[in-house]
């Protein structure tokens, strides 16, 4: 198992994207998480295996019908991540 950080910029709130990210990645069998950030990003942390992950990513560079997307950074993340199911949190 392997975790990604996402970070997603452009238009990506008050679209569907959250949900949308959250309902892909709990289709691909990935645990984590996806919220809004008060820039008007949308950052998530996904675990799973790799061809799901990258799944995750191609997916995030689209997004819903109504986002338009400019921007998604990745990077790995370390240690031993371990969360239940796909939630959606709150805006920090």
């Amino acid at each position: 198992m392997n975790a990604l950080h996402l970070r997603i910029r452009g238009r990506v709130q008050g679209v569907g994207y959250r949900a949308s990210l959250a309902d892909e990645a709990r289709r691909l069998g990935l645990t984590g998480w996806v919220r809004n950030r008060r820039d008007g990003s949308v950052e998530a942390a996904a675990v799973g295996e790799d061809e799901a992950l990258s799944a995750l990513v191609r997916w995030a560079h689209r997004g819903p019908p109504a986002a338009r997307v400019t921007e998604v950074e990745v990077r790995a993340l370390a240690g031993e991540l371990e969360f239940e199911g796909f939630e959606l949190r709150p805006t920090p």
